[in-house]
């Protein structure tokens, strides 16, 4: 299974991907179905998640009924723990809308929750990062996951986000760190082959590698970052539980007001 699913990965378009996955993996989630593993944002339980991953497939990783991996169920726990993100309506800019999260977060949003990328067909507005089409101060809420890492000018990407965001309002980053993590993040605009990006970035379609300072580049763009170790402060037995990620830190960045 996990080579079946690295190859669907690394040569089948992320836009067809988006439109026929959840379908086959909806079906698969039936026979998966059992108590060792549990997925919160669907609230259902398995045997086991699938495997996920381009190159090595993690195991126990991807949630065959809500398509969730272990960084969305770790966010959806944070979101409810720590966050007034399940307490009140907000207004919500989502880029590269996760499949995981988009029923969920528009049933508690409604008309606030404002899906956006540059070519997902499951997203309600065609935008790019580097100049998003609202107005200053728009939203309570804004999240961008796994992006960073693909768009030409990060900088840029993080100061409109800050622009658009109202003053006390939040923003998550996250983004993908591959072991050893540099203390600075790389970047070459000579490297433009698939197969140069993937030995030096970790994937092909990255531009850059990002290290230790990346909570430092997201407070120059005018945020101020909070490094959450919230998964380290879980019990064990949740960590399993949910199959959640063992180190990932959480970038919460809040725009003063």
């Amino acid at each position: 299974m996990k080579y079946i699913i690295s190859f669907f990965l690394r040569f089948v378009p992320r836009k067809v991907l988006q439109l026929f996955s959840d379908k086959v993996l909806k079906v698969m989630a039936i026979f998966y179905r059992g108590n060792n593993v549990f997925c919160p944002i669907e609230g259902k339980g398995y045997r086991k998640f699938l495997p996920y991953g381009r190159i090595n497939p993690r195991e126990n990783a991807l949630c065959p009924g809500s398509l969730s991996l272990e960084r969305h169920r770790l966010l959806w726990l944070y979101f409810n723990q720590k966050t007034n993100f399940f307490k009140t309506k907000l207004k919500m800019l989502h880029v590269a809308p996760e499949v995981c999260f988009m029923k969920p977060f528009e049933q508690q949003h409604g008309n606030g929750y404002i899906t956006g990328d540059i070519e997902s067909p499951l997203a309600k507005i065609k935008m790019d990062v580097h100049n998003i089409p609202f107005k200053d101060n728009s939203f309570d809420v804004a999240m961008c996951n796994h992006v960073m890492e693909h768009v030409n000018d990060d900088t840029k990407a993080m100061k409109e986000f800050y622009r658009v965001l109202k003053p006390g309002g939040w923003a998550i980053f996250q983004v993908p760190f591959f072991h050893p993590i540099p203390d600075s993040t790389f970047e070459d605009a000579s490297i433009i082959t698939p197969k140069e990006r993937e030995k030096v970035y970790g994937q092909d379609d990255h531009v850059r590698l990002y290290g230790k300072d990346y909570a430092n580049r997201l407070r120059q763009a005018g945020f101020k970052v909070t490094e959450d170790d919230f998964v380290m402060q879980l019990p064990d037995e949740e960590v399993k539980k949910y199959a959640l990620p063992n180190e990932e830190v959480i970038f919460f960045c809040e725009k003063k007001l």
